[in-house]
């Protein structure tokens, strides 16, 4: 297993779009077991593999307390949702920002698991926004997309700020 390098907003390679897994490989198996281990040493609960400079639609997830019960998602999708919820969001590619963003409280999800088998669940609370929060990054959306532009800039300023206090 490796720690894979996490890209921080504004990367644009963060706006790519991922592309569809067209078979479940050794090779995904293996790069899911990497993000599952860049998520937990981050620390994080939900890590999508554009975040890692991988554009393919793979998420994993753990909300467990105690880092014991990983979720794998392959081309997942949201098939219906309702209510609303309002949550405050962090993100790993956006570092020390947290801010509430609304999304839906219920949701269904429509995978593929790591052993290939096509599955559906139902997630709410915690997990359904993990969920939303993480495709969004495949489609090359980040949580601060939902934030107002006063909001997005100071964020962008402050990590703009960080980076270069770091070289």
């Amino acid at each position: 297993m490796a720690i894979l390098n996490i890209l921080h907003y504004p990367d644009p390679r963060l706006r790519n779009k991922a592309l569809p897994v067209e078979a479940v490989t050794d090779d995904i198996r293996q790069l899911a077991d990497d993000m599952l281990e860049t998520m937990y040493e981050a620390p994080g609960i939900g890590l999508a593999a554009i975040q890692v400079n991988v554009q393919k639609r793979l998420i994993v997830i753990d909300i467990s307390e105690d880092k014991s019960d990983p979720l794998i998602l392959i081309n997942p999708e949201v098939i219906a949702a309702e209510g609303e919820r309002e949550f405050e969001e962090g993100c790993l590619s956006v570092p020390e920002a947290y801010e509430a963003v609304t999304r839906a409280d219920r949701i269904k999800v429509k995978a593929i698991n790591r052993d290939g088998d096509n599955m559906e669940f139902d997630a709410e609370g915690l997990l359904a926004t993990c969920i939303q929060h993480e495709i969004d990054h495949l489609d090359g959306k980040l949580f601060v997309d939902y934030l107002s532009n006063l909001k997005r800039q100071r964020i962008r300023k402050k990590l703009e700020k960080h980076q270069k206090q770091k070289l």
